[in-house]
């Protein structure tokens, strides 16, 4: 019986080393386990590369948070060293804000403000000057061309469009300007030819056609002034001698 116990032992032994060998060759035993587990700490570890692909901006994946660099930007624009929008604001230019540098109101020259005279003269022929000073307290302008009318007449005399100033006419307090009245065609070709015995300056203001505040009335020669078909005014000149070329 202790033979039996011998032989079962020494088989028993011879089972326990085949098995161990098995596990060896297929990788799947104890000695396997244990070999893996240095290549698993050495990963963990092994500090990894940063990776300089660049993103789908063309920005390296491994690029500081640009929120970062917004925050210092905000702060240099704080402190005066940013863009130069930010001094450009500071510094300012005044206008619009009734700064002695900003643009003035416009003040139409007219019969409230101005005295106006209309009288003919000998050259050129079949011409009348009409002369506009300023009696007022400040700056005024003369934009476009008198509105003449005589008597209840019911169209308007064309501009002589050559006269047109490079800039609107202004007028200082006691400063005159001029334009000219082509009265009549001189070698008779014009039409309706009458004698008109009261005459009605009208102003433009800051738009062609529109009204610049009160017309004046000069006055006439006693035996009034005779027009035709003719009829033309200039656009208000700083020259008499510029009123008097057309």
């Amino acid at each position: 019986m202790r033979t039996s116990r011998l032989r079962l032992l020494a088989a028993a032994g011879i089972t326990l080393a085949t098995l161990s060998l098995t596990a060896c060759q297929d990788g799947t035993g104890t000695a396997d386990e244990g070999s893996g587990r240095p290549d698993a700490t050495a990963t963990a570890d092994t500090p990894t590369a940063p990776s300089s692909k660049p993103s789908a901006d063309g920005t390296p994946s491994n690029a500081p948070s640009q929120a970062g660099a917004g925050t210092d930007g905000d702060k240099a624009s704080s402190n005066g060293s940013g863009s130069g929008s930010g001094s450009g604001k500071e510094k300012g230019t005044g206008q619009g804000k009734g700064s002695d540098d900003g643009p003035r109101t416009f003040a139409a020259c007219n019969g409230s403000n101005t005295t106006v005279t209309a009288q003919p003269v000998s050259r050129p022929v079949n011409h009348m000057l009409i002369t506009v000073k300023n009696t007022g307290g400040k700056l005024c302008d003369l934009t476009y061309y008198p509105v003449l009318r005589f008597d209840e007449m019911q169209w308007v005399p064309q501009p002589v469009e050559a006269s047109k100033p490079q800039a609107v006419v202004s007028l200082n307090p006691g400063e005159s300007a001029y334009a000219g009245v082509l009265l009549s065609a001189a070698d008779g070709s014009g039409d309706g030819g009458t004698t008109g015995q009261k005459l009605t300056v009208g102003f433009q203001g800051r738009t062609p056609n529109s009204s610049g505040g009160p017309s004046a009335i000069p006055s006439l020669p006693a035996k009034g002034v005779y027009y035709d078909s003719s009829l033309a005014v200039t656009y208000w000149q700083q020259s008499m001698d510029d009123a008097l070329t057309y």
